[in-house]
């Protein structure tokens, strides 16, 4: 498999966001094909696994004969997967500040999924959220909608860096569960963040559109170096809250120790309680390819059918 890396630094000086998601997607499906691992078939948008017990009809001889797995060729009727993309875009996203890092990779991958689910004929929408609702989309398949959806999140890229915009994780879920009328993949890109809520209130959320009978992947973005191992060099730093905008000043050395184990308290309780809740975690670390999202996508996409 091949690791599609990309530069975070220059990523908000791309000029055709559209162009570098379908140039993504190509490598990623050229990697799935000479992958020595048989995880996928090469024609993942045509075909789905063949289930035992069900009717040989449609077998794909020739896709067996080159693959030795096999497929049943897949109809218009069975292609038509809603997906829900929800980016955060609050103050913390912005970390780190200079490339823009989490929200980068965010958008980034939002692109690269919007145009593989295009690519197999599935409808996807947009939204943005912070406090507040700041982008709604329409769910479509159309190749129009999605030059749209690329657009926008060009757009978001090109934004200044807001002034202590907060989250409100909690109460977006809730909004996107009424909202959706038909059960729909949502995938939500975060990294949690927020002073103002706990995970308690989160989890409520997420309970809802798994109530509504909507599959959810979420994405946890980190920067790992910093917000994970806390590697600072030692000397005293003036640490502001990109939410809060409140600062204060310590020694990395110093509360090092304190803040991994509370960081690692974290994670591990988030992903308790989404194996809890039948939600799918991926961890991410801005340093790892953007083909750790599409593959977990394709991994889940093959659960949701």
């Amino acid at each position: 498999m091949s690791r599609i890396t990309v530069d975070l630094d220059s990523v908000r000086n791309i000029h055709n966001l559209e162009l570098l998601a379908k140039r993504l997607v190509e490598g990623f499906i050229t990697g799935l094909h000479k992958s020595p691992y048989h995880g996928f078939s090469v024609e993942f948008s045509e075909h789905r696994l063949y289930n035992s017990g069900e009717s040989t009809r449609h077998m794909d001889w020739k896709v067996f004969a080159r693959t030795e797995k096999l497929f049943v060729k897949r109809y218009e009727e069975e292609t038509n997967l809603r997906c829900q993309l929800l980016l955060d875009v609050s103050g913390s996203m912005y970390y780190p500040t200079q490339n823009y890092g989490k929200l980068s990779y965010a958008v980034l991958s939002a692109a690269a999924l919007a145009t593989l689910l295009q690519k197999q004929r599935d409808a996807v929408g947009l939204t943005t959220f912070s406090d507040q609702i700041e982008l709604q989309t329409p769910i479509k398949s159309t190749g129009a909608h999605l030059h749209t959806l690329m657009l926008a999140l060009q757009q978001q890229l090109q934004k200044p860096a807001p002034p202590q915009k907060e989250t409100r994780v909690s109460a977006m879920l809730h909004h996107i569960a009424q909202q959706l009328p038909k059960r729909s993949l949502v995938i939500l890109f975060s990294d949690l963040l927020s002073q103002y809520e706990q995970l308690d209130e989160i989890f409520l959320a997420l309970q809802h559109l798994r109530h509504q009978q909507h599959e959810v992947l979420l994405f946890h973005l980190t920067h790992a170096e910093t917000e994970e191992d806390f590697h600072f060099p030692d000397k005293p730093f003036m640490f502001t809250g990109l939410e809060t905008g409140e600062k204060i000043k310590v020694q990395p050395s110093e509360i090092r120790d304190e803040y991994v184990k509370a960081m690692r308290q974290f994670k591990n309780e988030l992903k308790l309680r989404c194996g809890q809740n039948r939600i799918d975690l991926v961890s991410v670390d801005l340093r790892e390819p953007i083909d750790k999202v599409l593959q977990a996508y394709l991994i889940k996409r093959q659960k949701v059918r």
